[in-house]
């Protein structure tokens, strides 16, 4: 296999936006465990939003596995070698996230829509290290083919 170089594209940008991410995802991820352990705050005449969340805690929705997986995710942003996988595992949670906030909270468009810009500005920064996901299957080389292909008994066969 040929050595493929793994580069981060705007390096500088994508170490701030990196940090930032993290973090959010990081401090939110203990928020929303905190939630699904004590209840969630809402006033006594609720909104649509704090009935959704009071559905969701009514219907035991998975908010304290959501918030363990944004915060392990958020903790693996934090460090160089594991940010790629990191991005890619927050990818369907900030999806969500833009769904929510375009099509019910509108109050928090200022969070979700900068959560995925970010989200899709590392898949892009980090790009190279997908590549290899996209691509078809491997060729083998010449020593490769002939011993495969001479399993049949031949003269090179094992």
């Amino acid at each position: 296999m040929p050595n493929e170089k793994r580069t981060i594209r705007l390096p500088r940008v994508a170490i701030v936006v990196r940090i930032l991410f993290a973090l959010f995802l990081f401090g939110t991820g203990l928020m929303t465990m905190r939630f699904a352990v004590n209840g969630y705050p809402v006033t006594e005449t609720p909104d649509d939003v704090g009935r959704f969340m009071m559905a969701l805690e009514t219907t035991g929705y998975l908010i304290f596995w959501v918030g363990l997986f944004k915060t392990i995710t958020g903790g693996l942003m934090f460090f160089p070698r594991t940010a790629p996988l990191a991005v890619l595992m927050s990818l369907p949670y900030a999806f969500n996230i833009l769904l929510y906030v375009t099509f019910f909270a509108h109050q928090f468009l200022a969070i979700g829509l900068p959560d995925f810009a970010a989200c899709v500005l590392l898949i892009y920064c980090y790009f190279d290290w997908y590549r290899p996901i996209f691509s078809g299957p491997q060729k083998l080389t010449h020593n490769a083919t002939a011993s495969v292909h001479d399993t049949s008994g031949g003269i090179n066969a094992l």
